[in-house]
């Protein structure tokens, strides 16, 4: 201030929020352009593999074996481009989530079913209340967020017994517990171990351990527990050994949620 009493007035506005929010929309922006110039070339790939098996698959006398080989290869790595790119295109979408009154323990059972018939070689042990457990949440989106962290569970399974073989038996423990305000969905693996260096960044877009991986599992699920007013945390598993455990956390209250929903709508 001077003599006259004249006198500055600084304000601090807090602009982590918005300059989150920017860099997802670009992500976002990055997904949508991925998805649509990779996704354009795959199905003429793939039926042109179709139709030289057909077409020529009977005729081929010498080395028929790697001709086989060959086609089926160009199928498979199709598929595996395929299921990356709904990947950059959920990500690319994120809905607002749609809140409503769901049995959560009954999600958690069937998510839980859904991946133990899509990984046969490894163990699940699923724990949940016996009785129903009544949540305001978006089913399908919570589902998705849990199904992205049991397929993470049991594919770092798989990369540990590339790695050592082991282990002999993965395992996957999947249990849901409340306290006071909170539901918890714990996600326990016997599998290869998350990084110890910048282990939080895992939940950023794009980034990934994973040689195959487009780093946006772990992205969409923080994504779809945050805007329940919930949060992901990432740490190791319990014990000696290695492994993870990722815990998935949403509020019991309807309250919670809505307000992060209507925080987020008015930024």
């Amino acid at each position: 201030a001077d003599s006259s009493g004249a006198g500055l007035v600084l304000t601090f506005d807090d602009m982590t929020k918005l300059i989150a929010a920017q860099r997802e929309e670009a992500w976002k922006d990055v997904a949508r352009r991925i998805a649509h110039e990779i996704k354009n070339p795959l199905t003429p790939i793939q039926l042109s593999a179709e139709r030289l098996q057909r077409k020529y698959g009977a005729d081929i006398q010498g080395d028929k074996e790697t001709f086989d080989r060959c086609v089926e290869t160009i199928t498979r790595q199709v598929a595996d481009i395929r299921r990356m790119v709904d990947e950059f295109s959920s990500f690319a979408r994120m809905p607002q989530p749609s809140i409503a009154e769901d049995d959560i323990a009954e999600l958690v059972r069937e998510t839980a079913f859904a991946q133990r018939i899509a990984f046969p070689g490894v163990k699940f042990d699923v724990k949940t209340p016996d009785t129903p457990l009544m949540l305001a949440c978006d089913a399908r989106l919570v589902g998705q967020a849990l199904g992205n962290i049991i397929k993470n569970a049991a594919e770092a399974i798989e990369g540990r017994r590339a790695r050592d073989g082991e282990p002999k038996e993965g395992v996957i423990s999947v249990s849901l517990t409340t306290n006071s305000d909170e539901a918890v969905i714990e996600v326990i693996d016997n599998g290869i171990g998350l990084p110890a260096a910048e282990r939080e960044r895992l939940t950023e877009p794009y980034v990934t351990t994973r040689a195959k991986g487009t780093g946006l599992g772990l992205a969409i699920a923080r994504r779809v527990l945050e805007d329940h007013g919930g949060a992901l945390q990432l740490s190791d598993a319990p014990g000696p050994g290695p492994g993870a455990m990722v815990r998935l956390i949403l509020p019991l209250q309807r309250e919670t949620a809505g307000t992060v929903l209507a925080d987020r709508e008015r930024s």
